[in-house]
């Protein structure tokens, strides 16, 4: 059985690879706009169930996994998503400094049947003044990263607690995904 990840997020290739996996990668484009009143877990499972969807269109699913995933950073409950320009970032991550906020992860599996999964995990920020913003737009970091931020990076300088899966707020929850694997009889190790 061949694995695909339809996604172009070399953090998730990365803990894909930290889990010994093959796979294959095809990359899709999916508009990310919330709908109107939508719930941030609803939001983040139609997102990575729509991902896999439109990569599983060019395979025959009898013998493929498709693996979607999509992340958004909640802060009461608006979802933060990707920054469109530098005040964006800022507006953002002065919405998160000195508070927890919410990092969703949902991971879709399609197949012979649709499976998916929701990490939930809660991220404190220290407080970040406006020399901090400065200096980690300067890494480059805040780019197409839900919320503005990569926890892996730099903004772990930020972050005061996390509870919850750290691959999760990467984007890709490795215990749950390997739940998802194994129950569609698909094993890493």
């Amino acid at each position: 059985m061949k694995l695909v990840l339809a996604s172009a997020s070399p953090r998730r290739s990365e803990l894909l690879l930290q889990m010994g996996l093959d796979f294959e990668i095809k990359a899709v484009d999916i508009d990310e706009t919330p709908m109107a009143d939508e719930e941030p877990r609803t939001y983040v499972s139609r997102l990575a169930l729509a991902k896999a969807q439109a990569a599983g269109k060019f395979y025959q699913l009898n013998n493929v996994l498709i693996l979607g995933s999509d992340t958004a950073v909640i802060i009461g409950n608006e979802i933060l998503g990707k920054p469109v320009d530098k005040e964006h970032a800022h507006d953002m991550l002065m919405k998160l400094s000195g508070k927890t906020h919410t990092v969703l992860t949902s991971v879709a599996l399609l197949g012979p049947k649709e499976r998916c999964i929701v990490s939930e995990n809660e991220v404190t920020f220290s407080t970040i003044t406006d020399v901090d913003f400065e200096e980690y737009w300067a890494t480059g970091e805040s780019n197409g990263k839900a919320g503005a931020y990569a926890i892996q990076g730099k903004a772990a300088l930020f972050i005061k607690r996390i509870e919850g899966s750290f691959s999760g707020v990467m984007g890709l929850p490795i215990f749950e995904t390997n739940q998802l694997l194994k129950n569609a009889g698909f094993y890493s190790a």
